[in-house]
């Protein structure tokens, strides 16, 4: 490919990005869905990976990026003219964060001005961008970030650490893999990994687990498409342990998408008999998609099922699960390192209409549990409302359940739960709770 080409080419992934962040900054989208949508319309795997560490720096660092328009503009873009503002965050970030090579950023993202029909912009964004260039970005706290209703949940709820989960919020966090114990193991994957150049990590607390803290595209891992290995972080890893059910038992995994948990069970035990559960069709194809990778979706022992867990006269003929898996929709304030748009789009409101639907689960799926069963409550949010203060008040209403201890792998124990905060050992923010329901009623 020519010269040419390969400029047209950046400006055409810079536009892109700009797009993106336009639709999630200005237009209220969910970053998923956008990139979801964005990336397959470009054919280049490094574009794609261009694309994303763009998109998710920009996020991550907004309050740094907001910043430097305030203090370098005297009117910074307003919603009006967001894929402005939208395309000169992606310069900043190639030539903050990531720290391309300048002239190359500069270049690209001026010309894809021009791709956005913004030709006449394309002198203040490269004015712009080569001040950023010359002077750097302004330092700002991380929490700026952060809506002002969510910071002061954090700082009642976890005072001593709301610095902390700011800053690992505000970072990239490693890939995580999760070894299928049914074809491979997390030694004889990390050799493979070595052998493609690909430094991987074992970590005592995730026995199925490998840490790469310097991530490489799913692309390039031996064994992926083979289903010898999955994404996923190491606290939603930990589910497993923590519900750790005995060889043969009838589960229920009542909110089951994107099917990682489920899959991870199934993979130490296939003796399982397992009824994956989810509101919508769309994401239950991708717990679907899931388990056929991993070779998991044949036999009778596992099936699926488009339901509302809470209505369990929709869906349960009666017979009692030995587990159930509660892993219950939450604000997702322990994964904002993955899914930055979360400070963008989640409001107080919503957390009074999660907590009443995880009660309205909990309450609804505790009669389907067996006598001498466990139910797991789980969660990727580090606010109270939905973890310990929820568990505290389901066990006040329910007087056969028992609390069950958790090891310090789990992290903190709240008293009514264990909670790991964003960042520990590498994970992500996570709750459980192991709830028992006694043989006897008396017990």
């Amino acid at each position: 490919m020519n010269a040419g080409g390969r400029q047209d080419r950046g400006a055409g992934a810079r536009a892109v990005a700009a797009r993106v962040l336009d639709a999630v900054l200005h237009g209220g989208h969910s970053l998923k869905a956008e990139l979801a949508a964005a990336l397959p319309q470009l054919p280049d795997p490094r574009d794609r990976a261009l694309v994303e560490a763009i998109v998710f720096a920009a996020l991550r660092q907004r309050a740094r990026l907001e910043a430097a328009l305030a203090q370098w503009m005297p009117r910074p873009p307003g919603r009006r003219d967001g894929i402005l503002r939208a395309l000169l965050y992606t310069g900043f970030v190639q030539l903050e964060v990531l720290q391309l090579p300048p002239h190359a950023a500069l270049a690209a993202t001026v010309d894809a001005a021009r791709v956005l029909g913004r030709a006449h912009q394309a002198g203040l964004v490269n004015a712009l961008l080569r001040r950023a260039q010359r002077d750097g970005l302004p330092t700002v706290d991380a929490s700026a970030s952060w809506p002002k209703w969510l910071l002061e949940m954090l700082r009642r709820d976890r005072p001593a650490h709301v610095a902390a989960i700011v800053q690992a919020s505000a970072e990239p966090g490693p890939l995580w893999l999760r070894a299928n114990r049914r074809l491979a193991t997390p030694e004889g994957m990390r050799e493979r990994l070595a052998a493609s150049r690909i430094v991987a990590t074992q970590v005592p607390a995730c026995v199925d687990g490998l840490r790469i803290d310097d991530p490489v595209p799913v692309s390039a891992l031996p064994g992926f498409a083979d289903g010898e290995l999955s994404v996923q972080d190491g606290s939603a890893q930990l589910v497993a342990d923590a519900l750790r059910p005995a060889a043969g038992m009838r589960i229920l995994d009542a909110c089951s998408a994107p099917g990682g948990k489920a899959a991870h069970l199934l993979e130490r035990d296939r003796s399982l008999r397992l009824l994956a559960l989810d509101v919508d069709r769309k994401r239950l194809e991708r717990v679907r998609a899931t388990f056929a990778r991993l070779a998991l979706d044949g036999g009778d022992n596992v099936q699926l099922r488009v339901a509302d867990a809470a209505d369990t006269s929709g869906w349960w003929d009666g017979t009692p699960f030995d587990a159930i898996l509660l892993d219950a929709p939450c604000s997702a304030t322990g994964v904002v390192r993955r899914q930055p748009d979360i400070l963008l789009h989640r409001r107080a409101s919503d957390i009074d209409e999660l907590a009443a639907g995880q009660a309205r689960l909990l309450d609804a799926l505790w009669p389907a549990l067996a006598p001498g069963g466990t139910l797991l409550y789980a969660t990727c949010s580090i606010l109270r409302r939905e973890n310990d203060a929820q568990v505290a008040a389901f066990l006040a209403r329910t007087p056969d359940a028992r609390l069950q201890p958790l090891d310090a792998r789990f992290g903190e124990d709240t008293g009514h739960g264990s909670q790991r905060l964003p960042g520990q050992d590498g994970m992500d923010g996570f709750f459980y709770a192991r709830i028992g329901k006694p043989i006897h009623s008396g017990a």
